[in-house]
């Protein structure tokens, strides 16, 4: 059974870095045919598309965020980080990390979701 789940803080400053891990569990983030993402659900819009990094390591980053946005991971930890930059209240949401496979839309695995607030 794989497992994600997500840690960081729940407010942010604007202008400030947004820094989130993924751990994973049940699965090696470099296992090939798979796929490790973070998406995220801002209040009343639908879910939206920030990035993801193959079991290769190669990265692949929504259009509309990739100037802020950083993806990474620690092999030996069996992690992935987003970072997001610059940070502003249309940030705000929930935040999700999940594993998909290649070739495949759908995601199979998320984490529960962690609150994200951009406020000063």
């Amino acid at each position: 059974q794989v497992q994600l789940q997500e840690s960081g803080p729940g407010l942010v400053k604007p202008s400030q870095t947004l820094s989130l891990t993924c751990t994973v569990s049940g699965g090696s983030i470099t296992t090939n045919y798979y796929y490790w993402a973070w998406i995220r659900q801002p209040p009343g819009k639908g879910l939206e598309w920030i990035g993801s990094i193959g079991y290769s390591g190669s990265t692949n980053y929504s259009p509309s965020l990739k100037s802020r946005t950083s993806i990474f991971r620690d092999t030996s930890k069996n992690q992935f980080t987003l970072q997001l930059t610059s940070v502003t209240p249309e940030d705000t949401g929930v935040y999700y990390c999940a594993r998909g496979v290649h070739s495949s839309s759908s995601v199979d695995y998320w984490g529960q979701g962690t609150q994200v607030t951009v406020s000063s």
